[in-house]
């Protein structure tokens, strides 16, 4: 257990890359093929994960290329705590107002569906569909917890590792050089 503990926080950076990926492929997945189209604050939260992307990519990239024997730099473990706190601060927020703990504002809205000139010409004439309007209040989907109680927990989940592999153990830091 405490090897896995080691490699966990040592590699943070590399395992963050994948849990993001696998977030954006599964939120992408219920939108395409489970027909959940994403409101505002959907989009905000999936956001945040292309920061830590980011953050994770460049940071992995780092330590692989610069030879890096001891893991991946701790300040990117604080970055990315950082990224997925935000991530859980929005989650939290959206799932208050779906639950009607607090009111969303008036602009969180989407439209469902494609959106183009075609579309809006159609509806103007009365020949099309009307657009269906995607708030951020309703729950397109619950198991237990609606999709943004569950990104919360995991959202806080990630934030939390993150800060575990910025504390990593001692033999995990860059040596000490020591003085003659």
């Amino acid at each position: 257990m405490r090897d896995l503990y080691r490699l966990l926080t040592r590699w943070w950076t590399a395992f963050a890359l994948a849990a993001s990926l696998a977030m954006l492929g599964a939120v992408h997945a219920f939108e395409r093929f489970g027909g959940l189209a994403p409101c505002n604050l959907c989009l905000k939260q999936r956001e945040v994960y292309w920061g830590a992307v980011a953050v994770a990519a460049l940071a992995t990239g780092w330590t692989l290329f610069s030879g890096g024997r001891r893991g991946t730099p701790r300040i990117a473990s604080f970055l990315l705590a950082a990224v997925f706190a935000t991530g859980a601060v929005t989650a939290i927020f959206h799932m208050g107002g779906e639950y009607g703990w607090w009111a969303l504002p008036a602009t969180c809205a989407s439209v469902g569906g494609k959106v183009d000139l075609d579309s809006l010409t159609a509806l103007a004439l009365g020949t099309g569909p009307a657009v269906k309007v995607i708030g951020c209040g309703d729950v397109a989907w619950r198991w237990g917890l609606s999709m943004a109680g569950w990104n919360t927990v995991i959202s806080a989940a990630l934030a939390v590792f993150s800060l575990l592999a910025a504390k990593r153990p001692k033999d995990a830091r860059a040596p000490r050089i020591e003085k003659a």
